[in-house]
């Protein structure tokens, strides 16, 4: 069984403010927080 990992809204604008805020690449941002690239340039896009 396959179970998917919910992160919270506050770890999300966290994440997109990385990139969009602080200057990061997303595959930097992605990497420190150890998340899938692809799922973060998601959520910039959501936001």
């Amino acid at each position: 069984m396959i179970t998917t990992k919910q992160y919270t809204k506050e770890f999300k604008l966290d994440a997109t403010s990385l990139v969009l805020d602080q200057g990061y690449t997303i595959t930097e941002a992605a990497r420190s927080l150890e998340i899938n690239a692809n799922m973060l340039r998601r959520w910039i896009k959501e936001y």
